[in-house]
């Protein structure tokens, strides 16, 4: 698990952003990406991982990425299961094999189920926005 906090010269963005992939080159390369772009990011290799890091309480996760097939004791919907039972309003943004998953992960996520590997970084970034946008707009002023 890595937690790094860069601040980026790209887009001075506010949000932190939990990758969950077991591939460490994919994590590395989307976690990348997300940094140039302006995210703080913190890295899990598994959900097991990114169960530690939500049940850290001084850290605030904006939106978890996450694959959908992970070795350990839950995959991707295991974890989304997890965060809609005990972090409700954290976005959830799963990234797999579409044709395995898409009625499982309809139940999950309301904004369109999930994007196929391999993927555009630059959709991942574009979902992100998108989300913190509808967030930002439910919050009472």
């Amino acid at each position: 698990m890595t937690v790094a906090d860069t601040s980026s010269t790209a887009v001075a963005v506010a949000e932190t952003v939990l990758v969950v992939e077991d591939d460490v080159l994919v994590r590395a390369e989307i976690s990348q990406y997300l940094r140039e772009c302006g995210y703080r990011v913190v890295e899990a290799g598994s959900a097991d991982e990114a169960l530690i890091v939500l049940q850290e309480p001084e850290l605030k996760v904006d939106v978890v990425l996450s694959a959908v097939e992970m070795p350990g004791s839950m995959d991707g919907f295991g974890l989304s299961q997890w965060v809609r039972k005990h972090r409700q309003g954290l976005d959830v943004i799963l990234v797999g094999n579409p044709a395995r998953a898409a009625d499982a992960a309809a139940d999950l996520c309301e904004a369109g189920p999930l994007l196929a590997k391999p993927y555009d970084p630059q959709l991942i970034v574009d979902r992100i926005s998108r989300l913190a946008a509808e967030r930002n707009s439910r919050k009472p002023k």
